[in-house]
């Protein structure tokens, strides 16, 4: 296993981080895409469209706060990394957002550009269908009932117990597989394809990836600062759209995703510069996508400074500090962000201003002791 900081800053990042390719040795990707798949509309995936987001969501979502830690920055010291900025890491706090999770920020925007496109009682008639572990799910069950839409997701069975109740609780009609998010895909594609119900991807999807674009603006909004973001790589729609306007509004800013060991769909994309199919092995559920997209690609390719996996033991050591150094209840997706920064796979500097995205707090409260048991020990902590 990796562990913590055994070169000085500046030898560490390129020795002990081999899978830290640099932007410009990426082999060549696909182009992005530049037609929503819903509508047929023209769509250029820039500051603009995250603006338009914004717009479209305007009043219906929380801005999340900033939370703050120097317990964090104390612990990465002590393992040997550099002193942060002003001595403390920053959290963006998603998992204080509307269903408990960023999603809601995509999926809204989603589902009110096609009430605008086609009109709400076109939406109502034929009703929305996606596939997820839970949170997106639950995001598109919150945003339908928002409109008055019908809502149907496909899940894992041995998904998040209240990340079922959530999709049930918000209106949504819930089918559950067995097997993983690969064959809820596939379930899902053949009710498509029978019933004419409407496609809603839970992160290939443009509309998604934007309004997720909204985390960015905040972030920069609240921290203008910034120098370095960290975030969970699931499918990729989170980070990509995130990146979208933090490179537009801040070129030099340096934005790190993080995957588990077991499911690294975007990472290997990026490596093969094509879309890799992966078996999802691991107890960081909200990140188990079969794949990353044909939007998703591109974006992280070109907007990433870094792609990072880590095995589950040390995301759950990030939960653990989590629930015993900052008093805040996150789910193991939510906390590898923080669990690469403790653990020393993120390339920070002395002086680096940091984010870590905790992106969900939808956990399964009767495995919290199995997930404190399995917790790798943090260096310096």
């Amino acid at each position: 296993m990796r562990t913590g900081y055994l070169l000085t800053p500046c030898m560490y990042y390129r020795s002990l981080m081999p899978d830290l390719l640099a932007r410009e040795q990426r082999p060549a990707y696909p182009p992005l895409p530049t037609t929503d798949p819903l509508t047929g509309e023209p769509f250029s995936m820039d500051l603009k469209a995250v603006k338009d987001a914004v717009q479209r969501t305007a009043g219906k979502l929380h801005i999340t706060p900033i939370l703050s830690s120097v317990g964090a920055a104390d612990a990465i010291r002590r393992s040997g990394g550099p002193l942060l900025g002003d001595g403390r890491v920053r959290f963006k706090s998603e998992h204080l957002q509307r269903s408990g999770s960023y999603k809601v920020r995509g999926m809204l925007n989603r589902v009110a550009r096609l009430v605008e496109f086609f009109g709400i009682d076109d939406v109502k008639r034929r009703g929305i269908i996606t596939f997820s572990a839970g949170n997106a799910a639950a995001a598109y069950a919150w945003a339908g009932r928002a409109y008055g839409i019908p809502v149907e997701v496909v899940m894992p069975a041995k998904a998040v117990p209240a990340k079922i109740a959530a999709c049930k609780a918000y209106g949504a009609t819930v089918h559950l597989v067995e097997g993983n998010m690969g064959t809820a895909g596939e379930l899902k594609e053949k009710m498509v394809a029978e019933r004419g119900l409407i496609d809603a991807h839970p992160f290939n999807d443009p509309f998604v990836i934007a309004g997720h674009g909204s985390m960015g603006i905040e972030i920069l909004d609240q921290i203008p600062e910034a120098d370095v973001v960290i975030g969970g790589l699931g499918g990729g729609g989170m980070l990509c759209g995130a990146s979208v306007a933090l490179r537009a509004l801040k070129p030099e800013i340096r934005i790190y995703g993080v995957e588990p060991d077991g499911s690294s769909a975007v990472q290997q994309a990026v490596s093969s510069g094509s879309i890799v199919p992966v078996t999802p092995s691991t107890i960081a559920d909200g990140l188990a996508a079969p794949y990353a997209g044909s939007w998703n690609l591109p974006l992280a390719s070109s907007l990433l400074d870094g792609l990072i996996t880590l095995p589950d033991e040390e995301i759950l050591g990030g939960l653990r500090f989590a629930m015993e150094r900052l008093k805040q209840v996150v789910e193991p997706a939510g906390a590898a962000a923080l669990a690469a920064l403790l653990f020393g796979r993120i390339p920070v500097i002395p002086g680096d201003r940091v984010v870590v995205i905790l992106s969900g707090g939808n956990v399964d409260l009767a495995r919290i002791p199995e997930f404190l048991e399995r917790a790798a020990p943090v260096p310096g902590a």
